[in-house]
């Protein structure tokens, strides 16, 4: 019998890892509840028609194709909109503007929040007093009301509702980053690392960050659907989203009206945002259930 070489030992050791790994995966979402599969199917396609929204769509996003308030029909599946807008391509494309901004106003928020936090965490004393002083000082006011103050003295574009959300958002990503951040900071591995000389980068992004990554990602589903509605409700009161970009929070303003005469069209982009907000909710859960560590 001939012996294995060393190296093709060592070839063959990370591929049985991700196999492995990649089994482990698929055998916790086999498992996964009804709830958390319909929140991953829903989710799944959203950013399919976000993606795809230039290819699906029936017309493009601002064309007048129609009559003011069509009723629905077979060339206008949803009817048209105030303009004559087809109801149908708006709600499309609303999934890519809408979706797309509330993730990049998230994704701004949590580096923001998330380094701030671990910077207080990691060098403590009046820096940590400092950022925590000043969070509490944003905390304290409503932030819609705050978010309608700013936009109206800076303007209502796509640019300063991400920038005036993210920095708002951040607030909440920062305590959250800070909490469990203090739990990993006083651990051994941590000060062996002060000790051995590591940077204050390699500290955060090494030694903390990988042992606070479940909550974190938790919370980045969370704080997406109150991002997700605060930018609907901003667009709803004339503040977020201008027009003529399709948004789900405008297009329910700007075709209230014809609730009053038994027509549902306007609830739903209502729908859309209930929908999409209960998904995320479902697999955040499973999410929080499946580190948590507690059993079935």
């Amino acid at each position: 019998m001939t012996a294995t070489p060393t190296s093709q030992l060592a070839e063959r050791a990370p591929t049985i890892v991700r196999a492995s790994a990649g089994q482990r995966a698929w055998r916790a979402l086999m498992k996964a509840p009804p709830t958390a599969w319909f929140g991953l199917v829903v989710v799944t396609a959203y950013i399919l028609i976000a993606v795809l929204a230039p290819a699906i769509a029936p017309y493009p996003e601002t064309e007048l194709v129609g009559n003011a308030y069509e009723e629905w029909s077979e060339v206008f599946p949803l009817g048209t909109d105030q303009l004559g807008r087809d109801m149908l391509s708006r709600l499309i494309y609303g999934a890519r503007n809408t979706i797309g901004i509330a993730f990049v106003t998230t994704a701004l928020s949590f580096v923001l929040g998330g380094l701030l936090g671990l910077l207080a965490v990691v060098l403590g004393g009046w820096i940590d007093q400092v950022l925590g002083r000043a969070i509490d000082v944003l905390m304290a006011i409503p932030q819609l009301i705050f978010a309608l103050v700013l936009l109206s003295i800076l303007g209502a574009s796509v640019v300063n509702l991400i920038l005036i959300i993210a920095v708002l958002d951040s607030t909440r990503v920062f305590r959250l980053t800070r909490a469990v951040a203090m739990n990993v900071v006083v651990l051994d591995f941590v000060e062996a690392a002060r000790l051995q000389g590591e940077k204050l980068g390699w500290i955060m992004t090494r030694e903390i960050l990988p042992n606070i990554l479940p909550p974190l990602v938790a919370e980045f589903g969370l704080r997406f659907c109150f991002v997700f509605l605060t930018i609907s409700a901003l667009s709803f009161l004339g503040l977020g989203i201008q027009p003529p970009t399709a948004d789900w929070g405008s297009m329910v303003r700007e075709n209230a009206t014809l609730i009053n005469y038994g027509d549902i069209t306007p609830l739903l982009a209502a729908g859309a945002i209930a929908l999409l907000t209960v998904s995320i909710n479902f697999i955040v859960d499973w999410f929080l259930h499946k580190t948590s560590g507690l059993k079935e």
